[in-house]
């Protein structure tokens, strides 16, 4: 099996570009390196390019007609930065990913499987979710992803599409083998804000509160991004099964044997961690305490989620295997190589 996988030199892509190659699985990665590592696609396959490049999917697919499934992985991922610069986020996720779509179609390429995220949930009360779960995404980048999953619905509705989204919960931790991980020294999530306090010698910043969780600061799903990448592996080998292709009714764009359908997957532990609990996990791996200080919540931000399903494992025959405060180790693990391995200190 051969798989495009487009955002293949970011945190996530790159990580199940890895998965796949480790399950004999061919990677071949699309990225425009704005965020993306170049150093992540060493050995593999790559295009330096934009989703919405036109002649250069053609390209790759010219060059690999054996690609069967793509993995969309491309887009802009920093809540505040979406509320600070909503155009450029929806110009990169949305209207972009429908200008690859097309391209992906014009090539008679019907496998897709989204990267979404759980940001687009609106929550029960306990804070749990599972994937009948109302939407109501809090963000502009949690809308772009809400946007895009209802746009693909459409498309395969009644074009040749099939379209998994996995909808994420919070990644942590690296690659095991330290092959990649957060490419940004700085990164704005939690975890990225607890390793920079430990190293700077500077309390960490509870952003958040008064949330209606057991400490009332923000809760989260957080899941091992390696768990995350052989969720994508499982999905591969089981796209087929979850999305046959089926006879659809003649009509603008379809004939005999064009496809429709779409499903959605959560991505999850099923257990949340407020950020008052990761903090205390992260003294207790580091044995280095780093104290609290309260801040305000950041712009976007929402009191979280975690997710309640068991679908992931019934349909993929997935399920987490790293802890907790393996995350965490392996989050630390690669802080202390990322120079090594990158070249340069982007």
């Amino acid at each position: 099996m051969k798989v495009l996988i487009a955002g293949g030199a970011g945190y996530i892509g790159s990580t199940v570009a890895s998965a796949c190659s480790d399950a004999g699985i061919t990677p071949v990665v699309l990225d425009n390196l704005v965020t993306g590592r170049q150093e992540f696609t060493h050995g593999r396959a790559f295009y330096k390019g934009d989703i919405a490049d036109g002649p250069l999917i053609d390209r790759i697919f010219a060059e690999h007609p054996d690609i069967d499934a793509v993995v969309h992985c491309a887009a802009l991922i920093v809540v505040p930065e979406s509320v600070a610069d909503p155009v450029g986020y929806y110009r990169a996720n949305v209207a972009k990913s429908l200008e690859f779509v097309g391209h992906l179609l014009r090539n008679g390429r019907t496998r897709m499987i989204f990267s979404s995220s759980a940001s687009i949930y609106a929550a029960d009360a306990d804070l749990t979710v599972d994937e009948n779960s109302p939407l109501d995404p809090q963000s502009p980048y949690a809308r772009t992803k809400a946007v895009c999953e209802a746009m693909f619905a459409d498309i395969a509705a009644t074009q040749p599409l099939r379209v998994l989204s996995l909808r994420y919960f919070n990644p942590i931790g690296a690659d095991p083998k330290m092959r990649t991980g957060l490419q940004l020294r700085r990164p704005s999530h939690a975890l990225g804000k607890m390793i920079q306090a430990q190293e700077e010698g500077v309390p960490f910043r509870v952003t958040g509160t008064d949330y209606p969780t057991r400490d009332g600061s923000g809760i989260r799903d957080y899941v091992h991004v390696w768990d995350l990448a052989t969720a994508h592996v499982a999905a591969l080998r089981a796209f087929d099964t979850l999305l046959p292709e089926r006879e659809a009714e003649p009509g603008p764009g379809t004939g005999p044997g064009a496809v429709a359908g779409s499903t959605v997957i959560n991505l999850g532990t099923g257990r949340g961690t407020t950020v008052r609990e990761l903090l205390d996990a992260f003294n207790e791996v580091t044995g280095t305490p780093v104290p609290a200080v309260d801040a305000g919540a950041r712009p976007g931000d929402a009191a979280g989620a975690y997710t309640r399903s068991d679908r992931a494992e019934r349909l993929l025959g997935w399920r987490p295997r790293y802890s907790l405060a393996e995350g965490i180790r392996h989050s630390l693990e690669w802080a202390a190589v990322r120079e090594d391995v990158l070249d340069g200190s982007a």
